[in-house]
């Protein structure tokens, strides 16, 4: 193992075997993940007309929960993808995984009973002054409940993106050797670090302060609630709100795709090579990372115009970087490799897939022009399910099934099951953009029987996936004593 380590090499026997808390962090990824979709579904299923729900406030508490529930699980599986991964070359100390499983437990009690008996329905990015101003839908204490409810969730992730950067300070002597900077611009040949790695220290970078930002706004927020005396600058805490937000749920997919660096080099028995292109373009995906989140504020009037126009400028080049660098890459792999389309293969290729289209919506939706008219569309979460659904997802499945096979990666079948997930989700997602297109409004309960046919392909395409899901997660599940005894 040590010398596996000095030479920036994964143990193989160790990075095969799962241990007792990456299988618990799976099975609650996935439980969750399909009550999220179940809640999904059933806001289609109103909005369509299908389904009437007797108190109309209830659609709201149920988009708070979702949303909310959809970004705190999708870290939670993101987590569980990249620690697997990373500790096969650097010492990661378990007890950080339990203190963000209990803090992660605490936050999701404290969210449900905010919302679904206390009624908080504020939606997940619990935009200031809303919590105090519900117009009597929910009392303050809902709003406070729920406030501390998501900064549980959101130390927890702190506690393990710090133990993740101790860790790799301590392997590769500082973050930025963990970026592979002294390869890059001091031309050094000495402890390169892996993709693995590489991902895992942009993950450090980005999310540390974004969860500080977010943390001070969940703090400021119950304090106006408990003293609204005290006055909060509503642009300020709207620019921490949304810079947590916005780097948060592009973190947990730079987390997973180590999945894709990691097991296609295995499947098809080619390397994937730090390159000083490969590490070019993660340095500058940290850097847009962390400053285009304006392009979320552009119908901000009293924004700077300097900050919108980063946000704009930064969203059309952050599209390239490490998109582009892996989804080559990952087609280079597979150039004529031989090996055959199974639900292994399948699930990673559109996981790239997913992650390279969700990213057009996106910058479509960041051009000020375009964010003027389409913003407060059907179109907005179009493109976040387009970027989790066909790209999150797959790569969390992908890891589920590798487990399930253990060291076996011989293609064994399935493509068609993953073939007919990204069909209902592309159906899925296409139904959210094109009723943006028709300037569809978002976060409404009820539809004009004009915007239903949207509605109603979305409702069926929803339900294939779900059953889709629940058979990619049965076949984990199916296997975690087996899992567990190679432990």
């Amino acid at each position: 193992m040590a010398e596996a380590l000095a030479q920036g090499r994964p143990d193989a026997a160790a990075a095969d075997r799962a241990t007792p808390w990456v299988v618990i962090y799976l099975v609650t990824t996935g439980v969750v993940l399909l009550l999220m979709m179940l809640l999904g579904l059933l806001m289609r299923l109103v909005q369509s007309g299908w389904l009437a729900l007797d108190h109309p406030a209830l659609f709201y508490q149920i988009m708070t929960v979702h949303g909310t529930g959809m970004v705190g699980i999708a870290a939670l599986g993101g987590v569980a993808v990249m620690w697997h991964f990373l500790a096969s070359y650097v010492t990661l100390h378990r007890a950080a995984l339990g203190i963000n499983f209990v803090l992660f437990l605490i936050g999701v009690v404290a969210i449900l009973w905010a919302d679904f008996i206390s009624g908080f329905g504020g939606a997940w990015t619990f935009l200031y002054p809303l919590p105090a101003l519900s117009g009597g839908a929910w009392e303050s204490g809902s709003a406070a409940l729920h406030l501390w409810g998501l900064l549980a969730v959101g130390v927890g992730v702190l506690v393990i993106c710090l133990e993740v950067g101790r860790a790799i300070i301590v392997g590769y002597g500082g973050l930025g050797r963990g970026l592979g900077w002294h390869v890059l611009f001091a031309g050094s040949t000495q402890n390169v670090p892996p993709p693995t790695v590489v991902a895992s220290t942009m993950v450090v970078i980005v999310t540390t302060p974004a969860l500080i930002a977010g943390a001070a706004s969940l703090v400021m927020s119950p304090v106006n609630l408990y003293f609204p005396d005290v006055a909060i600058n509503p642009l300020m805490i709207k620019n921490l709100i949304y810079f947590f937000g916005h780097t948060i749920i592009n973190a947990t997919i730079y987390m997973a795709v180590v999945v894709v660096y990691e097991l296609l080099p295995r499947i098809t028995g080619r390397p994937w090579k730090t390159t000083k292109v490969f590490l070019a373009a993660w340095t500058l995906s940290t850097t847009m990372v962390l400053v285009i989140y304006p392009h979320h504020l552009m119908m901000d009037f009293a924004m700077p115009t300097w900050a919108l126009v980063i946000g704009q400028v930064f969203s059309y080049m952050n599209a390239f970087p490490v998109l582009v660098v892996t989804g080559l890459g990952a087609l280079a792999i597979l150039n004529r490799s031989g090996v055959r389309w199974d639900l292994l293969v399948t699930l990673l290729l559109i996981s790239m897939f997913g992650w390279m289209a969700g990213v057009i919506p996106a910058v479509v939706d960041a051009t000020i022009a375009v964010n003027s008219v389409m913003h407060n569309t059907m179109w907005v979460p179009g493109h976040f399910h387009f970027y989790l659904l066909l790209g999150l997802l797959p790569m969390i499945f992908a890891f589920m099934i590798y487990l399930a096979r253990g060291e076996d990666v011989a293609p064994r079948g399935g493509d068609m099951a993953a073939v007919l997930y990204l069909i209902f989700g592309l159906t899925f997602t296409g139904m959210f953009l094109l009723g943006g297109w028709a300037s569809v409004p978002r976060r409404w309960a009820v539809h004009l029987s004009e915007w239903m046919v949207y509605d109603r392909i979305a409702t069926i395409a929803a339900a294939g996936v779900i059953v889709l899901t629940t058979i990619f997660i049965a076949m984990f599940l199916a296997r975690i004593p087996r899992i567990l005894r190679g432990a």
